[in-house]
């Protein structure tokens, strides 16, 4: 009987530790899971920080690309107007980068080249309320 006891006592003890050592793993799975849901934490605002700034780069990309294509469009109506010879092909291309594409000195102080200024201007009629 005493060594029934003993045993039983033994198994008490057994259970005890591997209910200790659970505890223990329980313990260790939980610290471990909390940094990883604070990498994720600080990775996610991370992204949502270099996220935010290219949704500001692209804003600012395609702004800078119309109003470069603005620029083309002008130099090429300058161009147009004044007789100089440019490819429309090439606009990407500056205009002083070729001899041939280069404007007269005199040609842009000549008010007679630029069509649009002898153009008359007729002001809207909500225009004259202000």
């Amino acid at each position: 009987m005493l060594s029934n006891r003993e045993s039983a006592r033994r198994s008490r003890m057994r259970k005890q530790k591997h209910l200790d050592d659970l505890m223990a793993q329980v313990s260790d799975l939980t610290n471990h899971n909390n940094q990883i849901l604070t990498s994720i934490n600080v990775t996610t605002q991370l992204y949502s920080n270099v996220e935010a700034e290219n949704l500001v780069l692209r804003a600012q990309m395609t702004e800078l690309s119309n109003r470069l294509q603005s620029l083309n469009e002008i130099i090429h109506f300058i161009n147009s107007s004044n007789g100089v010879l440019q490819n429309d092909t090439n606009f990407d291309q500056p205009a002083y980068c070729h001899p041939h594409h280069q404007l007269n000195d005199d040609s842009l102080m000549n008010p007679w080249n630029f069509s649009t200024t002898n153009q008359p201007f007729m002001p809207s009629a909500d225009m004259m309320m202000y």
